[in-house]
């Protein structure tokens, strides 16, 4: 019980964390954000 007791804001957060990335997964944000990454890396390298 100490154990659950010690830790329960990082299970807090833990949970709270999973919730939003099943939201997003949800909302299909997943692609917007793949998208985002590789604009990205293709501007850091010079090509895009």
């Amino acid at each position: 019980m100490t154990f659950l007791r010690r830790n329960l804001p990082a299970l807090a957060c833990l949970l709270a964390g999973a919730l939003f990335f099943a939201f997003g997964v949800a909302r299909g944000e997943q692609f917007v954000v793949f998208t985002k990454a590789v604009n990205l890396c293709l501007e850091c390298i010079g090509i895009g």
